[in-house]
């Protein structure tokens, strides 16, 4: 968990600074890079995650 917003954190901080820096435009397609990756990791985490806890009967 402290990894998911370790990196939504990240990915924030990189779109503000690439939004409002004039000429670090590549910073935000980066930080939008990272959100998306963040969100598919934490969606196969999520989905992996319900398997493990189920009862055996």
């Amino acid at each position: 968990m402290s990894l998911f917003l370790l990196l939504i954190l990240v990915a924030l901080v990189l779109g503000i600074v690439g939004f409002t820096a004039h000429g670090l435009f590549y910073l935000l397609i980066i930080g939008a890079v990272v959100l998306l990756a963040d969100l598919v990791y934490a969606a196969v985490r999520l989905h992996r995650g319900g398997r493990r806890h189920r009862v055996v009967r």
